[in-house]
C-alpha cells in the first residue's frame, strides 16, 4: 500500500515545477495499457492545458483537488463557456465529474496544486476530433493569451 501524504504531494509537485510544461502525473496504475487508471495530477500556474474531450464512452473522468485550488470549465461545441468551478479541498466544491464527451480544462490556480485523476485505460493520444479546433494547441503563440482569458475567469481565487 502507498500512503498519499504530503511527501508525495510534496515529491510530484516538485517534478511539475521543474518541468517546462509545468506539470507531472505520479501513476497508481501499473502501465499505459491497463484497464483502470489513477493517478495523481499536479499542476503549476502557467501551465496550459488545452480543452479537450473524451469521446470514448468509457472515459468519462472523475477529478478531485487534494492541496491548492483548481479552476474546472465547461464549453460547447463552439468553445463557450458553459460551466465553471473553483475546486479547493475542504471547499465548496472540491472536484468534479467529467462525462465522456464533453469539452473541458483545468487550470491550476495556486502553486502546489495536485488533484486526484480516476479514468478508464488504455492510455490513448487525444484524436483530432477530441482536440478543440477553436482553441489554440499547447504551444502556439496565441495559447498564452488564451490561457489568460481562462485565468481571469478565476480572478477572487
Amino acid at each position: 500500500m502507498r500512503p498519499i501524504d504530503k511527501a508525495l504531494l510534496d515529491a510530484v509537485s516538485g517534478e511539475a515545477q521543474a518541468r517546462l510544461r509545468l506539470r507531472a502525473n505520479y501513476n497508481f496504475h501499473p502501465a499505459d495499457d491497463f484497464p483502470a487508471h489513477r493517478l495523481l495530477n499536479a499542476i503549476e500556474p502557467d501551465s496550459y492545458l488545452a480543452p479537450h474531450r473524451h469521446l470514448d464512452p468509457a472515459k468519462d473522468e472523475t477529478i478531485i483537488v487534494l492541496r491548492g485550488a483548481l479552476g474546472a470549465l465547461c464549453f460547447d461545441d463552439t468553445g463557450s463557456v458553459l460551466q465553471q468551478w473553483l475546486l479547493t479541498p475542504g471547499g465548496a466544491c472540491c472536484g468534479i465529474d467529467v462525462p465522456h464527451g464533453t469539452w473541458h480544462t483545468v487550470i491550476a490556480l495556486q502553486p502546489g496544486t495536485v488533484l486526484f485523476e480516476a479514468k478508464s485505460g488504455p492510455y490513448r493520444p487525444l484524436l483530432d476530433a477530441e482536440k478543440a479546433a477553436w482553441a489554440p494547441a499547447e504551444g502556439e503563440p496565441v495559447a498564452a493569451a488564451y490561457w489568460q482569458s481562462l485565468r481571469a475567469r478565476f480572478a477572487a481565487a
